[in-house]
This record gives structure tokens, C-alpha cells and sequence, in this order.
């Protein structure tokens, strides 16, 4: 080691003090260094699993949704299948429900007998058109989290799904219900 002319007698004691013990490993009896495997987004995945888990479980807090939105939700034990031809529009709506311009406890009282009537003709597929909140104040929905959490809550929605935009897209929802 050459001595630089910053280093003092004291530095070199210090460090040769600090070292005592060590010895110089026998490279030739390590293992090889692997690469390491690609890192992960194991935070970001996480997340989205909890977010689902949120959703399905069906206490989420659909009063945080806004304009653009998605809405969905799936009772445990509904194929994930029917859920994925639910949210592509693939499954026939039989109904339809337009609250647009009604105050909460009206469309929620439209929406309970629509549900209860569907029900009774044997109707599994329905569309709820809530809007989207343009002329809403704020231009934040109002219609769009209630109907959201009210369906959540009701044992005879199966699913919902935020519907296509040919169908409305974040103004309305695919509904699927439990048959009697």
C-alpha cells in the first residue's frame, strides 16, 4: 500500500487496528456468483390482488368513484368466466333501468322494486344506466357510488360490471342476478 501524503502514522495504525482479525478469503472455494433473478414488482401486485379482494368481497368504499370510473364486483363462488362475459357485454341484457335525473332515495326505491320485478319474471341480466354525473354539482356523479354500493349490498346481485361504451360505459352497469 503506498502511502499517500494526506495519510497519517495515525490513520494507518487506526486502520491496521480496525482490520485485526481479518483474513483474506480463498477465492477458489467460493461458489460462483448467480445473477440475480429479475426484480419484481411484488408491491404493485399487492395491491392490485387487495384492490380485487376489496371489490369482491363487497366492502368496498364505492363512494370514492368518480367520472370515468370502473365499478365492479363479484359474490365468492361466481365463475369468473360469467363475470368476464358480464364486463365484455357478452351476455343479454334483459332489462333496463334508467335513473337519470332522480334523487338518491327515489332511484333507490326504483332500483329495489326493478330488482324484485326482475326477479320475478326470471330476468338474470339487466343494465342500470345511473349516468355519469355531468350535471351533477361539481360534475362529481352522485348516482354512480350509491347505485354501486346498493347493489353490492343486495344478496341477489351476483356481479356488476361497469358496461361497454356502446351500452353507456361508466354511466351505466351490466347487473347480473340470482335466479329464484
Amino acid at each position: 500500500m503506498a502511502k499517500d501524503k494526506d495519510q497519517t502514522s495515525d490513520d494507518v495504525g487506526l486502520f491496521r487496528t480496525a482490520m485485526k482479525g481479518v483474513r483474506v478469503l480463498d477465492t477458489e472455494k467460493r461458489a460462483p456468483r448467480k445473477n440475480p433473478p429479475p426484480p419484481q414488482a411484488v408491491q404493485r401486485r399487492r395491491d392490485f390482488d387487495d384492490a380485487l379482494l376489496e371489490m369482491a368481497s363487497g366492502h368496498f368504499d364505492y363512494t370514492e368513484l368518480e367520472r370515468g370510473d370502473e365499478a365492479y364486483f363479484q359474490r365468492p363462488g361466481v365463475s369468473r368466466t360469467v363475470v368476464r362475459r358480464l364486463r365484455r357485454g357478452q351476455l343479454a341484457v334483459q332489462a333496463e333501468l334508467d335513473l337519470h335525473g332522480m334523487a338518491l332515495a327515489e332511484a333507490r326505491e326504483e332500483l329495489a322494486g326493478f330488482i324484485r320485478r326482475c326477479q320475478t319474471k326470471s330476468i338474470t341480466c339487466v343494465r342500470i344506466i345511473h349516468g355519469k354525473g355531468h350535471r351533477s354539482p361539481g360534475r362529481n356523479p352522485i348516482l354512480k357510488p350509491n347505485v354501486a354500493a346498493w347493489l353490492s349490498r343486495w344478496d341477489d346481485v351476483l356481479a356488476f360490471a361497469t358496461s361497454r361504451p356502446v351500452d353507456g360505459g361508466s354511466g351505466a352497469l351490466y347487473v347480473l342476478l340470482k335466479t329464484r
